[in-house]
């Protein structure tokens, strides 16, 4: 495989000048890029500047990967002389949550954006990797080819002859003209391929409707709290060209766990034959098919409450009025009840009575006066893209005797006044429970991330004291949050990383569950870490405030670091009968007995 990647970065070896079409001097048309969280950026974005140096490459280029800390300290080196640096991924079979982990494996510092369409490759005239072009503010084009003649495909130079990009930069900021403008490149041939043809006409009612039906249609159906639902031919028809943008991007369906590490049961993604299939069928037409041949559609609940009609059904007692605009603080809700004895439940939804004005909320129990627990108290969430908690095989969740429920939310305006009332219902346990649901919160303290930093880490470990199972992950954060890993090392030494989300999105707070004939198992001495950057730079388009320092806390415009870790422990066997109308245990008399 090596061998193979060379051969091609070989064969694209020569002279960037030679073929490229923009010549040094002329200004670059307009183009767009795509950064980490699929938002559309332009050179602008990156900040004002006297330059900007735009890096060409791929997340499987071998030489592009050996520049990589050169082009780290180039942009270190002149940052504070007004230069902007951004590496611009040019691969088209790198996705941008591939090109995300990429930055965070390699450590890139500047910011990483995606080519989707060769617009970028186009308008430099760049035609591999590891390509260098120095823009100035007004666009024109000042430098383009080799960042030095240090690494080549067969190898490297011990000794640096010619510092070309550094050399253009301290010519351009010294006004001076650049001796050499153009230099030839080494490493791997920038291609972008046209939409392969299909064998035969791709049609909504034998290609399509299948893939919506079995990847879209769970969140896009009538009743959903989804903008839209894809149903029928004509609802797909009418969004086709956003649908397949989303696709194409790798932005819908959401899901955000990085596939080399993990095997989650509630994954959500399209294969690559799946994606060129919807844009092949958009590209050709959409065609209809034979409609009268579309499966049934799947069976989706008509209630709101996913877990069943609730056995516990708890609500406000007032109404909450929002205003038309403005940011609310959170807002903690105890509900009207105290749970009389222990309470095993085995599923739980919370419910707002306008899901559109809610954008994450939190159920915790506590035993007034204990107050909150960070390992006990959480219950469930309602975030983006989740789902309620349903737990079984014997396992359930113990709301302990004395507690009541609080549950804290996080309003979004709408643009004119809304109302709400949070409910949060429960499905007691069916079943003997024989383990209780755990879960361990590694909540970072008392950190701090500086103005203006890319990748700000913070981390939290905590121990396993006991063998356990873990059966999904969870991780938190606000709008600076950039990635997050969970990585065990066992007692023997060894690390295992368990989720990587390399590009984090506040919007898509989804729990990683593990399939039930997959859980992860954890020997007692187990220390599990969760590590997270934060991005506080003004490149970050969420960023509230990139000139302020964060600290923890618990509104949007400060920052939180929570990874949640659910488990149960090996040893135990509970083996409680419980009382499917209350969930309270079943207490045999001694006359029973």
């Amino acid at each position: 495989m090596v061998r193979a990647i060379l051969v091609l970065c070989a064969a694209a070896i020569g002279a960037s000048g030679a073929s490229a079409k923009v010549e040094i001097g002329a200004t670059v048309g307009k183009f767009e890029f795509k950064d980490i969280r699929y938002v559309t950026r332009t050179l602008t974005d990156l900040g004002e500047a006297k330059a900007y140096v735009l890096v060409f490459s791929s997340t499987t280029c071998p030489v592009a990967q050996r520049y990589i800390p050169k082009i780290n300290e180039l942009a270190r080196a002149y940052s504070d002389q007004g230069v902007r640096f951004a590496i611009v991924n040019a691969s088209p079979g790198d996705t941008i949550q591939q090109m995300a982990y990429h930055a965070l494996e390699y450590k890139i510092d500047v910011p990483v954006v995606k080519d989707l369409d060769g617009g970028v490759v186009e308008a430099i005239g760049a035609t591999r990797t590891p390509e260098a072009a120095l823009i100035s503010a007004n666009g024109t084009l000042l430098y383009r080819g080799r960042i030095d003649d240090q690494y080549r495909v067969s190898g490297q130079q011990p000794n640096l002859l010619h510092d070309d990009l550094k050399a253009a930069l301290d010519a351009t900021l010294a006004g001076k003209p650049i001796e050499a403008a153009e230099t030839p490149v080494e490493g791997c041939e920038i291609t972008f391929p046209a939409t392969p043809k299909p064998a035969g006409p791709v049609t909504f009612a034998k290609d399509v409707a299948p893939i919506l039906q079995k990847n879209c249609m769970p969140c896009h159906h009538e009743g959903e709290a989804t903008p839209f639902a894809l149903s029928t031919y004509e609802q797909a028809s009418a969004k086709a060209d956003m649908i397949a943008q989303v696709v194409d991007e790798g932005r819908m369906p959401p899901w955000y766990a990085h596939p080399d590490f993990g095997t989650w049961a509630n994954a959500r993604t399209l294969t690559a034959s799946d994606r060129r299939t919807i844009v092949q069928w958009i590209e050709g037409g959409k065609q209809t098919g034979d409609l009268a041949a579309i499966p049934a559609p799947p069976d989706f609940p008509t209630s709101k409450w996913i877990i069943g009609e609730p056995d516990l059904l708890l609500t406000e007692e007032d109404t909450y009025e929002l205003p038309a605009s403005g940011v609310i603080d959170y807002v903690y809700v105890t509900l009207p009840y105290q749970f009389p004895e222990d309470t095993w439940v085995q599923r739980i939804q919370v419910q707002p009575s306008n899901p559109k004005v809610v954008h994450h909320a939190n159920a915790l129990y506590t035993v007034p006066p204990a107050g909150y627990q960070d390992d006990k108290s959480f219950l469930t969430g309602r975030v983006p893209g989740g789902s309620p908690a349903i737990v079984d095989n014997g396992v359930a969740f113990l709301i302990p005797k004395g507690a009541v429920i609080t549950v804290q939310v996080h309003y979004v305006t709408t643009g004119k006044p809304e109302t709400n009332r949070i409910s949060v219902g429960f499905q007691y346990a069916k079943e003997t429970v024989c383990k209780q649901l755990r879960h361990k919160l590694l909540s970072a303290r008392g950190f701090t991330i500086p103005p203006g930093h890319p990748a700000a880490p913070v981390s939290k470990s905590t121990a396993f004291e006991e063998n356990s199972t873990v059966l999904g992950l969870f991780i938190h954060m606000h709008l600076r949050g950039k990635n997050s890993t969970f990585t065990a090392q066992f007692p023997d030494g060894k690390l295992e990383t368990l989720l990587v989300v390399p590009n984090y999105s506040f919007d898509w707070q989804l729990a990683y569950v593990y399939p039930h004939d997959s859980l992860k198992k954890l020997p007692a001495g187990t220390t599990l870490e969760c590590a997270s950057q934060f991005d506080n730079s003004a490149f970050n388009p969420f960023n509230p405030d990139p000139t302020k320092a964060i600290e923890h806390g618990p509104q949007t415009f400060d920052e939180m670091m929570d990874g949640y870790v659910f488990y149960t422990l090996d040893n135990e066997n509970l083996n409680i009968q419980v009382d499917p109308k209350t969930g309270q245990e079943i207490v045999k008399t001694a006359d029973a007995r």
